[in-house]
């Protein structure tokens, strides 16, 4: 009879132990970049290359990895909706490019980066009882050490008008983070136009009160400063033009621009990863 329970206890042991080892996303990474298109279009493998040249500094292991996701227009409502029209940015098909988001470093799917989320086993987070970050999270699908937020663009005229609902943003995005996860929220690069430019700062300050105000672990990194807005803004060779020499994408820097902007931010970022990664 012992020996039964004993048998028994091993098999549920490595059940558990293999059931487990499938919960975890393949390819999760130890820093885990989530946010919008600007990931898709430049920013994510910029990220991949600064990230692996810091690691072994500011608190990130020497052999740490990194993995990012950058879906089309998304922002903290879509990775924290729970109804189907909430989640339609994270988990509806492209109409047209049936692919909606960029995956890069241990996400990577080769030469081409796109993806659809809600397919392949490394993109499921369109499950209908929770939202796409809780999905991220969930049952130790993706557990990272840490986990960066970049994104601004399609909450930037719902920030900049409306102090409330940064907050109601804010308190979304904890609500869905377990407490103990370390965590960055970074807002994205500035583009090229003056007056989207201006609206972003405003956006940029509502939301960044709005974590301060909330008590959120997260630390906030501003992605729009004196010197990336200088780099950027008015500056057509850090974003794709036409043959004419026209900007034809206002809001997506080169892979090129994005490296210059991460340069200029890797100290901000430095400082913002030892905070959130402590010694010991």
């Amino acid at each position: 009879m012992r020996l039964s329970i004993l048998l028994l206890a091993g098999c549920l042991a490595a059940s558990v132990g293999l059931h487990s080892a499938r919960a975890e996303a393949p390819g999760a990474p130890d820093v885990l970049i989530l946010g919008d298109s600007q990931l898709t279009f430049g920013a994510g493998k910029a990220f991949v290359a600064l990230l692996s040249d810091m690691a072994g500094s500011c608190g990130l292991p020497p052999d740490a990895t990194t993995g990012v996701i950058g879906v089309r227009s998304s922002a903290i409502t879509s990775w924290t909706g729970r109804t189907k029209r909430a989640k339609s940015a994270i988990c509806d098909v492209d109409p047209t490019w049936k692919v909606n988001a960029g995956a890069y470093g241990t996400l990577s799917q080769g030469e081409n980066p796109y993806v659809q989320i809600g397919r392949g086993s490394q993109f499921q987070f369109c499950r209908p009882d929770r939202s796409p970050l809780n999905a991220v999270l969930a049952d130790g699908y993706y557990s990272p050490r840490l986990l960066i937020f970049f994104m601004m663009g399609n909450a930037a005229d719902r920030w900049a008008g409306s102090t409330m609902a940064a907050s109601q943003d804010v308190a979304a995005l904890m609500a869905d983070l377990p407490p103990d996860q370390p965590c960055i929220f970074m807002t994205s690069a500035p583009p090229y136009g003056e007056k989207v430019v201006r609206l972003r700062q405003r956006a940029q300050d509502n939301i960044e009160q709005a974590f301060a105000a909330s008590g959120s672990h997260c630390s906030f990194v501003r992605g729009l400063t004196p010197e990336t807005i200088r780099e950027n803004m008015g500056n057509p060779a850090n974003f794709r033009r036409k043959s004419s020499g026209q900007v034809k994408d206002p809001f997506h820097p080169t892979e090129t621009a994005a490296r210059r902007f991460l340069a200029l931010q890797r100290k901000a970022l430095c400082q913002a990863i030892a905070r959130q990664l402590p010694p010991g």
